[in-house]
């Protein structure tokens, strides 16, 4: 039986306010909250409720036989809390369903396990944490961000304890391949690899409404056609697109909702059902294994990180905010870590470059790296009046690996008081 895989990516970043020069050492504080509000709202109104809403109705109307998949990011699910708490409220309800599975994301939607593998490892662990206390599920999927992934990273996930990492279905790593099966890590083949189904997944985000493209115009009877045609052998399609496709990219009036809440009724009728990720990589047998030597990513043409590290601003901003991840995990000051988690949000670099700044609020490429690099300037003042630079890195990296190891006797304690808990429960 042929499986689609459906995930729903939510990330937004929080906005900077225009941080002028001579603030630095004045002013400690770099949001814009009302912008940031504004555009939470808008995203809330016109996308998001409207998607959760209509993926509770798939739900309901297939009598439980949609199944999907929810990426959020935990500084999303923090404005969530902060400005629109009714969407904790549907994506719990969501979640009771038992048919849509919260998979692990960087907590700041950052470039963190490229840049620094203990802050993935920590930004890793914190989303988990916040999945179970809001919904109730331990993940074992990862979407890294931006879908990114190498073999070098599927090593650290594996060890990690992730079983499965979505990734993109590029051309360059499958050759003559399909996307449309599971493979497992050629590193690390324990680890299973799900890749994107890039033309039917752009079809939507893209091509939906668009008049130019060869199928349009598109209606649920036949993008389901289009996916029964697939051969016979190839048993899942995994289509995963940015939320904001829903009621941002394509609007409402293009009837890009309808066509959604109509497509798991012309699927069934197809005998093609619907899986998460964790039910794929457990109904599908492993079709062989692919090698990423290098970072992929699912954006642009070339499908790597050039769209964020790609030019010397790109470079310099990076280089200057990762050179202090060490004295950042030392502190003990929850702003300034609260402040480091969103200044390695990746949307900040994408403003950054000069042909694709996807969404960006400034003028141009060397506006955001001017803000930007203003706040980054006052943030590193003060991480170093935490912990000076005169500060020998023998000696920090001996303060870093006690609490390294306190942080993994903390977690290995509480794993074991949660094993005891169940266990006096199942007693009583």
């Amino acid at each position: 039986m042929k499986n689609i895989s459906f995930c729903f990516q939510f990330h937004a970043p929080y906005r900077l306010k225009r941080y002028r020069f001579f603030e630095i050492g004045q002013d400690h504080y770099y949001y814009d909250d009302m912008q940031t509000e504004e555009h939470i709202s808008w995203l809330v109104e016109t996308s998001y409720m409207p998607l959760c809403q209509t993926l509770k109705e798939m739900i309901q109307f297939s009598h439980g036989k949609f199944h999907c998949a929810l990426s959020v990011s935990g500084i999303m699910l923090e404005m969530f809390q902060q400005f629109a708490p009714e969407m904790i409220d549907v994506l719990k309800e969501l979640a009771q369903t038992k048919c849509v599975e919260f998979v692990c994301t960087p907590y700041a939607y950052s470039l963190a396990s490229e840049y620094n593998g203990h802050e993935f490892e920590n930004q890793l662990r914190q989303h988990a944490a916040q999945i179970e206390e809001l919904f109730g599920q331990k993940p074992s999927t990862v979407w890294n961000t931006e879908l990114l992934y190498s073999d070098e990273t599927g090593d650290r996930l594996l060890q990690l304890g992730y079983k499965t990492v979505m990734t993109e279905g590029a051309k360059h790593i499958l050759s003559w391949k399909s996307p449309n099966y599971v493979y497992n890590s050629a590193v690390s083949p324990k680890l299973r690899l799900l890749l994107r189904n890039t033309a039917l997944s752009d079809e939507l985000s893209f091509h939906f409404s668009d008049p130019n493209w060869k199928n349009f115009p598109m209606d649920a009877e036949k993008y389901a056609s289009q996916l029964n045609g697939l051969p016979a052998e190839e048993q899942l399609v995994n289509i995963w697109v940015g939320a904001e496709t829903f009621g941002v990219r394509q609007s409402a009036d293009t009837g890009i909702f309808a066509f959604l809440k109509a497509l798991p009724f012309y699927c069934l009728e197809r005998e093609i059902g619907f899986v998460t990720p964790a039910e794929a990589v457990k109904k599908a047998a492993v079709n062989d294994a692919i090698p990423v030597p290098y970072p992929l990513t699912w954006t642009g043409e070339a499908k790597d990180l050039s769209a964020y590290n790609g030019n010397d601003l790109q470079q310099e901003a990076i280089q200057k905010l990762y050179q202090v991840a060490e004295r950042v995990n030392l502190c003990s000051d929850k702003r300034l870590k609260r402040d480091w988690l969103i200044l390695q949000d990746v949307n900040h670099l994408r403003y950054m470059n000069h042909a694709d700044a996807a969404g960006s609020p400034y003028e141009s490429a060397y506006d955001a790296f001017t803000n930007y690099m203003n706040v980054l300037s006052d943030f590193l003042q003060l991480v170093d009046e935490q912990y000076p630079t005169t500060i020998e890195n023998e000696e920090l990296n001996e303060l870093l690996t006690t609490i390294n190891n306190q942080e993994k006797e903390i977690a290995t304690l509480e794993e074991e008081v949660k094993k005891l808990r169940k266990r006096k429960a199942a007693k009583e």
